[in-house]
């Protein structure tokens, strides 16, 4: 719990939530992160904190109080961006050129006729590859930026 108040919070969690809120001009709260309520839970006994496999036992219980239990115990929902949709609409063309059959032969690194199948799969919703996809994309993306500065070094004949 203190590990996760220390680093997950404030350096991922906190922070993807303020830079999507920022985006549409929303102002966010956390009221469970109140400092009074976090040193409260910090002092529980863990055995108000996990029953058995329920965990937020005592939170739940107090939940129960104002909330339908089918909210309280439903699974949790991820908030992802849709990136497979974006890959097959507005990012098409930026995937298409990282993926150009030419680029990925050329470059050496991955196999040209699996990424192409991939990518093929994809995008007529057959499969959805977007993880996939994304971790290429971001590979051909850093190396087409590398390959650039290292063409703007030689051009200047600077050393890269």
């Amino acid at each position: 719990m203190l590990l996760d108040l220390i680093t997950y919070l404030p350096d991922d969690i906190l922070v993807k939530v303020d830079r999507a809120a920022m985006s549409a001009s929303l102002e966010t709260r956390a009221p469970l992160l109140d400092h009074q309520i976090v040193e409260f839970a910090l002092r529980l006994p863990l055995g108000m904190k996990l029953r058995g496999r329920e965990h937020k036992w005592a939170l739940r219980q107090v939940l129960y109080r104002h909330v339908p239990r089918e909210i309280v115990d439903r699974r949790k929902q991820g908030f992802g961006a849709p990136i497979g949709e974006w890959l097959r609409g507005p990012l098409r063309q930026w995937a298409e050129d990282l993926l150009a059959p030419s680029r990925l032969r050329d470059d050496g690194y991955l196999d040209a006729g699996s990424v192409r199948q991939t990518w093929s799969e994809h995008l007529s919703g057959r499969s959805d590859w977007h993880s996939r996809l994304w971790n290429i994309l971001m590979f051909q993306a850093w190396k087409q930026r590398e390959d650039n500065e290292i063409a703007a070094c030689r051009e200047h004949r600077i050393p890269a």
